[in-house]
């Protein structure tokens, strides 16, 4: 099949024909990608900033359509349209029977560029190629367990609903289901792309009372504003902080949610926060970044909370059925988000808009 490869860590993706992709075993589907979404997660395994090992094909915000299914697949059939998703639940570990799904076993496939049981089901000349970010769909055809294709109505439009696999999930998700944001509640949401954007229109689907948004990029606060942001703060000549507790009456904000994937964001977060405030890590920062937090006892006699998020602590089963309806029914804004299209061949191109911090999303065509 053809697929966009990264040969070496910070070089250009190359379009190959000639990558190998297994049959379904047992519990998996194989899909014929239709449309996939950039993300930053994505560009941070081409730049270097997730250490992952080459040959490796990335791309995990994806819709398509059912190819083949495996020996005991019941809830996928061949022709059905679906929604990918980065972490499938097991349904069966720990986590999942806790509803932690952000937690299930299945994420260490996520991180470790594979399937869940460590194999990979891509090949090139014989050698195996990884599966990047648990998905790997700047391919024409994905192998994912049952779990990891979720099924869309017909009647959804495959390149607006792959923007919900990742960006929609993470951002909504951290707002409905990580912090559980309570109606009237302020929030402070810093970093505006996809995952931000999606926070926004969390927040005003949970009923925030207060919903104020940084971003250095004037674009994109405009749009957040289009979608429900309430005071807008521009971080390069503002302070972020002082705005929060000016626009809470001195307290600061109820919720802060870190978007942009800078570690330094988290302890603007905490000090923006009120006195019991949460602070939630939505975005995914260089791994080489760290949390500090100082003085440790005012954090903790404050009672302020930190929360980490994977995938909007979603499980993508009910997560992105419920997404898509709220899109049906006015509620959520998907095709603002989608701000370019591109053919695969130009797959380079959306990774220089996303490091230029152009548009919101770039939605390959496969």
């Amino acid at each position: 099949m053809r697929a966009a490869v990264l040969e070496e860590t910070g070089q250009p993706l190359v379009i190959a024909k000639d990558v190998d992709i297994a049959d379904p075993g047992p519990g998996q589907v194989r899909v014929a990608v239709a449309h996939c979404g950039v993300c930053h997660s994505d560009l941070s395994v081409v730049d270097g900033s997730f250490p992952a090992e080459p040959p490796i094909v990335l791309g995990h915000e994806a819709t398509g359509t059912v190819d083949a299914v495996g020996p005991g697949v019941t809830m996928l059939a061949p022709g059905d349209p679906v929604v990918l998703t980065p972490a499938p639940p097991c349904g069966r570990c720990y986590g999942c029977i806790r509803g932690e799904p952000g937690t299930c076993v299945n994420t260490a496939a996520l991180f470790g560029n594979s399937m869940p049981d460590g194999s990979t089901p891509l090949s090139r000349n014989g050698e195996p190629v990884k599966r990047g970010v648990g998905v790997a769909a700047f391919a024409e055809y994905v192998l994912t367990t049952e779990t990891g294709a979720i099924r869309i109505p017909e009647d959804v439009p495959l390149e607006i609903a792959c923007v919900v696999g990742c960006a929609v999930q993470t951002g909504a998700g951290a707002v409905l289901n990580t912090a559980r944001v309570e109606e009237g509640a302020t929030v402070l949401i810093m970093g505006l792309g996809g995952i931000g954007i999606s926070a926004v229109q969390g927040a005003r689907i949970a009923g925030a009372a207060r919903i104020i948004v940084s971003d250095p990029l004037v674009e994109r606060r405009g749009i957040a504003q289009q979608l429900g942001a309430t005071d807008v703060v521009d971080p390069g000549s503002d302070d972020v902080v002082a705005a929060c507790h000016e626009l809470t009456g001195g307290r600061g904000v109820d919720y802060a949610f870190e978007c942009a994937g800078a570690a330094a964001l988290i302890n603007v977060g905490i000090n923006a926060t009120r006195q019991g405030g949460t602070t939630v890590c939505v975005g995914a920062p260089p791994i080489d970044q760290k949390i500090e937090i100082a003085p440790a006892v005012l954090f903790a006699v404050s009672e302020k909370k930190l929360l980490g998020c994977l995938l909007g602590s979603s499980n993508s089963l009910l997560e992105i059925p419920r997404l898509l309806s709220l899109w049906q029914n006015g509620s959520l804004d998907l095709e603002t988000l989608i701000s370019n299209r591109l053919p695969l061949d130009r797959v380079n191109d959306a990774l220089d808009d996303l490091r230029a911090g152009r548009g919101i999303r770039t939605v390959l065509s496969i």
